[in-house]
């Protein structure tokens, strides 16, 4: 008995009906289902939710914010970066109805694209969602590490973090959260809803914590409209004259717009998710308005509860939150605070590889990904692709290395993050626009609003594609060159390089639907849907 006979022998009439609606539309694309879909909506908003992770993106990168723009910038930017990224979630969320499988963008861009272009805008867009994937499971694993290291110095321990102890606790994390998404597969909607409720009670909880204890709080002028461009060396200036405050301004904006990315991991989820062509779209577009709201006042209230600037600027701890938590609750509370933190990365790490295996898979499946036989494997017993679950985790382990000898590599890192996921977040909205008059609707759509909000949403992703390769520190020398533009270079390089050469001859993008389409099918006509809906009714 298959994971859908299993779940249709177990479920109601109504869940048995929804089983079938989405077996048929992944039947319609072209695909078998494989994996066990068994998440609600909120469980689908749940792993975008954990994996945006205003817990992790801000502390992450809070020195970051402090030092490239200051308050002003953090509080303001994360105003707008928000707004600007709910267009591109809106954008994508209509497409993601049409086109509810793992794949997601890379899926999208070959159905928005026409026939003869269809494989080539899908190779591209795979691999920047590929390099995002891995860049930002980097970013929230290397920050869990750091804040681990961190909480070990608290208590007197006599424990000094290095850069190789580091790396030693990044690879321990990696390995765990990679054992979680290997044997746990069945527990993970389990953890996925505590981690829902962690973020939530954990961010808010944190937030009374340290504006009830300050012995003091910061002015509403200082949080709301402070400057501070602290990107130079230590005792000089940053970028010079006052006309370079808005190049800070612009560079400033990667705290937020890196906590607000991985929302597609509702789309890679969407063959897991019951209802998908609707719950994927919700997903993606609730994730982002709670995390919105709820990152901007974990903002204020860090902000409001510093104590010494310069302090927070150059904390003797190394990371500008935990000085606060300890300007604040004391040392006893700022450990309670530095637990809620790391638990939330780790949780947010775990589900980054998750998304991160999933897209693997959907991408190795249609022959994207070298050795893809091997790695289009989905486990019988755990019923998830454990091989593209430890590639993402080497994958991501060797991208932190670098951190080993550049000061910058971690802020590096997120832009990769970043600038590879909006890219791939862009070519299938950018298509959508461009090929307009061949876009099918789903259940969820914008109507009028569909065409500007896609326009708008390809524009803003092309800005902040152009900034965040800029250099983020000045002088610029080996040890603070901004290095994503190598890693955005190279995946550039390979993946039109490999084209040209070699894959244009055999890929041919999300295989079972173009074949179709080839032969003159309608993938639209459900004629599988009709033979999978009779055998359900028939149990029903």
């Amino acid at each position: 008995m298959s994971d859908s006979e299993s779940a249709s022998a177990t479920a109601g009439p109504t869940q048995v009906k929804e089983l079938a609606a989405d077996e048929a539309d992944l039947a319609r694309m072209g695909y078998k289902q494989e994996l066990r879909r068994d998440l609600s909506v909120l469980q689908n908003f749940g792993v975008s939710f954990s994996i945006i992770s205003v817990i992790t993106g801000i502390p992450s990168l809070f020195l970051y914010g402090l030092k490239t723009g200051g308050p002003a910038v953090m509080v303001w930017g994360w105003v707008v970066v928000a707004c600007f990224t709910m267009l591109v979630g809106l954008a994508m969320a209509e497409i993601c109805s049409a086109h509810p499988t793992s794949g997601g963008p890379y899926f999208w861009a070959a159905m928005l694209s026409r026939k003869q272009n269809a494989p080539l805008a899908s190779w591209i867009t795979g691999w920047f969602n590929l390099l995002g994937q891995v860049a930002v499971t980097t970013g929230i694993s290397f920050a869990c590490a750091n804040f681990i290291s961190t909480a070990c110095t608290l208590g007197n321990t006599g424990f000094v973090p290095t850069p190789k102890t580091n790396i030693g606790i990044y690879a321990a994390v990696l390995f765990s959260q990679g054992l979680t998404n290997t044997f746990g597969v069945h527990l993970l909607h389990y953890l996925n809803n505590v981690s829902v409720w962690w973020h939530a009670v954990g961010t808010t909880s944190l937030i009374i914590a340290i504006l009830a204890k300050a012995p003091s709080h910061q002015s509403a002028e200082f949080v709301f409209r402070t400057f501070i461009d602290g990107t130079g060396p230590p005792g000089g200036q940053g970028w010079g004259d006052r006309a370079s405050h808005v190049y800070v301004v612009v560079i400033g904006i990667l705290m937020a717009q890196y906590t607000l990315t991985g929302f597609d991991a509702s789309a890679h989820m969407t063959e897991e998710t019951h209802n998908a062509a609707m719950s994927g779209s919700i997903g993606i577009i609730m994730a982002i308005g709670v995390s919105a709201v709820l990152g901007w006042f974990l903002i204020l209230g860090l902000l409001f509860s510093i104590q010494d600037l310069d302090g927070t600027l150059d904390p003797s701890t190394g990371q500008p939150v935990t000085q606060i938590f300890l300007d604040t609750v004391g040392e006893k509370g700022a450990i309670v605070l530095m637990v809620i933190v790391i638990v939330s990365m780790y949780f947010c790490g775990t589900f980054s590889i998750t998304s991160n295996s999933r897209m693997m898979y959907a991408f190795s499946r249609d022959g994207g990904i070298p050795g893809h036989k091997f790695f289009a494997k989905v486990s019988p017993q755990w019923k998830s692709p454990i091989r593209t679950v430890w590639l993402a985790c080497t994958l991501s382990f060797i991208l932190g290395l670098p951190s080993l000898g550049s000061s910058v590599a971690f802020a590096a890192a997120t832009s990769i993050a970043t600038i590879g996921l909006y890219i791939s977040y862009g070519i299938p909205i950018a298509l959508r626009v461009v090929y307009r008059d061949q876009f099918v609707r789903g259940p969820f759509h914008l109507g009028a609003a569909s065409l500007p909000v896609a326009i708008i949403a390809v524009l803003w992703i092309c800005f902040i594609s152009i900034v965040f390769i800029l250099p983020q520190v000045n002088p610029v020398d080996s040890l603070t060159f901004n290095y994503s533009i190598v890693a955005v270079g190279i995946v550039i390089i390979y993946s039109v390089g490999f084209w040209v050469i070699s894959a244009r001859k055999w890929f041919i993008g999300p295989v079972k639907q173009i074949e179709a389409e080839g032969q003159g099918i309608d993938v639209m006509d459900p004629a599988e849907a009709e033979k999978f809906e009779k055998t359900i009714s028939e149990k029903a």
